[in-house]
């Protein structure tokens, strides 16, 4: 919904529209012109939702030991590790033929980073002062000779 705050001359509770007002967004005194009949407001219309927003986003440190190359991906706290390697096939279409690995444990690619154990420790590195770039969690990708790709 539209923030709101305590409009300082009526005192009552008024969208909060500090760029000025926009579609559905009532004015900040009644006016007998203006027309409230336009039913939901288009910020509530599911019509115009694009995407579910994330409860918090990450990056990881994916490492191939094959190649030693290493990708920083920002990755929303909710996807799973089979949506996370289809972002990362960009930078190895391959990847499907690793084994996941964090701190020598398999990774369950149906789950989420926190559900297979990966912490995000973000906000402890922020409190420390720490640079989070530094301490950011390393998947480690091994190779397997399985033949899946050809």
């Amino acid at each position: 919904d539209i923030k709101t705050y305590i409009h300082p001359v009526t005192g009552c509770i008024a969208p909060y529209t500090p760029m000025g007002r926009f579609l559905h967004i009532p004015p900040p005194f009644p006016r007998s012109d203006w027309a409230n009949n336009f039913g939901t407001p288009w910020w509530k219309d599911d019509e115009y939702c694009v995407g579910i927003l994330s409860s918090r986003t990450r990056r990881v440190r994916i490492i191939n030991t094959l190649t030693l190359q290493e990708q920083i991906i920002e990755v929303c706290a909710e996807e799973t590790l089979n949506e996370i390697l289809q972002r990362y096939k960009p930078y190895n279409t391959h990847a499907t033929s690793y084994t996941w690995k964090y701190y020598g444990s398999n990774l369950d690619m149906k789950k989420t980073l926190i559900e297979n154990g990966v912490m995000d420790e973000g906000e402890d590195m922020y409190s420390l002062r720490l640079d989070e770039e530094e301490f950011l969690p390393p998947i480690n990708l091994y190779f397997n000779d399985d033949l899946t790709e050809a």
